[in-house]
């Protein structure tokens, strides 16, 4: 009886797909997978034929996919065919749609933070859950269905280490131990293996420039049917660490003065962040006016070309000579980390959130912390379990506005070409590629 349904699902779930050819694909009916047989019938990936197997639930999935890989510092990401990724216990496989454009990965591919290479980039993913991996509990089955639309955050919490367990979520001490530091997952073993030689790639965060990608539950929340994959993609990075920052480090409350020193993807969620939250004065400060135009649409009520003024001056005297409560240095530059400290008034809160190149250091004048309780404060991202629920609450209701953050939208194809343009500084906003 099992058997029949079995194959009624993959049946039915069959008809769903584009018509194949009767010789590239069949039944093994030993064990009621579907097999593979477009390479036993001289097939390949120029072939036309596509070969599936069978996962939990009916749903038929192909054996490979594409992913877009970084294989050495300044060189092009290329597009290569991997092995469908196999989640484990805890995990998901996660079919892409959306994946955001991100500094972060840049920096990476420019060989600017160290990272195990090659690996699949990507860290910012909208999607939908295909397969649990074996051995899931029952309440994350419960809690993500096969078929739910879910976003993924970059920064992926065990739930289990020190940090886990207390609710730092942004510390956990698996993802640094072992994706940021090894590219793989908590086992220490990467899910990606590339079709023409089975050799391992790593993976940053869950390798989202993937057509499909394998992340921890914990790293997940449900995507309401109401909001977009594409722009909800952003919700993962830009936005996650911008509300790390303003909920979190900054602790912004109603009528705080702010600062955002850097208007991309991330400074821009900022704004929106600062605004949902009540600031009274919030200002932006970048070198390109037509990113200084749009932050007046996120939230902005003044803005600073800090390549035409000198941002610190003109912040103390928008602020009547005190220095804003928070400022934010969303750049990773020591300029701007310097500009920052030197922006927040006495007992103020300077955060930083700019990745910047390995062994960058930041200046700051001693004297003044000591004596003015200057607190400077590093966030690197939100708290997944805790805050993504949040986040889509808040973009769901309109209050943070995902279709005016995100200016370009790029086809997987062009994801070359989205990395050149956001290195050139092409890119207002954020960019997201559409997986399809």
């Amino acid at each position: 009886m099992a058997s029949a349904i079995v194959r009624r699902n993959i049946t039915n779930n069959l008809k769903r797909l584009p018509l194949l050819s009767s010789s590239c694909w069949g039944f093994n009916n030993n064990n009621n997978h579907l097999l593979n047989v477009a390479e036993e019938h001289g097939g390949g990936s120029g072939s036309g034929c596509v070969s599936f197997h069978a996962e939990a639930g009916g749903v038929g999935l192909p054996s490979y996919m594409r992913g877009a890989v970084y294989w050495e510092p300044n060189k092009p990401l290329t597009i290569e065919e991997f092995h469908i990724p196999r989640p484990k216990a805890g995990e998901l496989l996660i079919k892409t749609k959306g994946c955001g454009v991100c500094h972060s990965d840049l920096h990476v591919m420019k060989g600017e933070i160290p990272f195990s290479s090659p690996c699949v980039v990507g860290h910012e993913i909208t999607g939908e859950v295909v397969e649990h991996g074996q051995h899931t509990d029952a309440k994350t089955i419960e809690r993500l269905p096969i078929g739910s639309r879910v976003v993924g955050a970059f920064i992926m919490p065990c739930g289990n280490c020190n940090y886990c367990s207390k609710g730092h979520d942004d510390l956990c001490e698996a993802f640094f131990a072992y994706n940021r530091a090894q590219g793989t997952l908590y086992d220490g073993e990467t899910r990606l293996f590339l079709r023409s030689s089975g050799k391992p790639v790593f993976m940053y965060s869950m390798g989202g420039l993937a057509e499909y990608c394998v992340v921890p539950a914990n790293a997940l929340s449900v995507l309401p049917n109401s909001m977009p994959y594409t722009e909800s993609a952003i919700l993962g990075c830009a936005v996650f660490t911008a509300y790390g920052a303003m909920a979190h480090a900054a602790e912004v409350r109603p009528g705080d003065t702010v600062a955002v020193i850097g208007t991309g993807g991330v400074g821009s969620s900022c704004l929106q962040i600062a605004r949902a939250f009540g600031a009274s004065d919030i200002i932006a400060v970048d070198i390109q006016d037509d990113k200084l135009q749009k932050a007046k649409t996120l939230g902005a009520t003044h803005t600073i070309n800090s390549a035409k003024e000198d941002p610190i001056e003109k912040i103390l005297e928008i602020t009547g000579g005190k220095g804003v409560d928070v400022a934010v240095e969303a750049l990773g530059k020591p300029q701007t980390f310097a500009q920052c400290t030197q922006s927040v008034k006495d007992g103020g809160r300077a955060v930083m959130i700019g990745l910047a190149k390995a062994g960058s250091l930041g200046e700051v004048d001693i004297n003044r912390l000591v004596r003015r309780k200057i607190k400077v404060i590093g966030s690197y991202g939100g708290r997944a379990r805790q805050d993504l629920p949040k986040l889509i609450r808040l973009a769901e209701t309109g209050i943070f506005d995902l279709g005016h953050a995100v200016s370009r939208k790029y086809t997987f194809e062009e994801s070359g070409k989205a990395f050149q343009d956001l290195n050139e500084g092409n890119i207002i906003g954020r960019a997201v590629i559409e997986i399809v």
